[in-house]
């Protein structure tokens, strides 16, 4: 460390801090919560959940990757334990057949349809339900300026106008 460090004041370190602190809490709630209801992580969930809002209910193995934030190999091995439960296929894709596409199944889709009010329900409670309309507003403007920094690329945050929509 140089000693130009510009050192965190007490505020800033208390929001660092509790920053963290949720960072690290609510994965687990919520892959307790999706491990109960649908025995998936929270992770598996948000596969399934992306491929049910992509056309078709598919998409390249490296697109779904680049949402999911994921490698290729750890994408690969979550989407083969969704195929042994029935709940994703994968198959070549027609544009490039070096390329492979997952698709959600009929049976994925209802698992996602079933799944989703009760992690709704979750989110509520951990986190929207705790903070007041100001303060939802103040957390997507938070979430959006240090997403700004964290992913350049947009590849994890929606565009506006897709929020929302179901």
């Amino acid at each position: 460390m140089t000693s130009d460090t510009s050192w965190l004041t007490p505020a800033e370190l208390r929001a660092w801090l509790g920053l963290v602190a949720v960072a690290e809490l609510l994965p687990a709630q919520l892959d307790s919560q999706l491990q109960r209801d649908a025995g998936l992580t929270h992770f598996e969930y948000q596969v399934l959940a992306m491929l049910s809002e992509a056309r078709d209910r598919t998409l390249r193995m490296s697109a779904l990757a680049q949402r999911a934030n994921a490698t290729l190999p750890r994408l690969s091995h979550v989407v083969r334990r969704l195929e042994e439960r029935g709940l994703v296929e994968r198959a070549p894709c027609a544009q490039d057949r070096r390329a492979t596409n997952a698709h959600l199944t009929p049976a994925g889709w209802d698992l996602v349809v079933q799944t989703a009010p009760g992690h709704v329900a979750t989110a509520r409670e951990l986190v929207v339900d705790a903070l007041t309309a100001d303060q939802v507003r103040q957390l997507e403007d938070l979430t959006r300026t240090m997403l700004q920094r964290l992913d350049p690329e947009g590849r994890l945050a929606p565009p506006l106008d897709e929020v929302g929509r179901a």
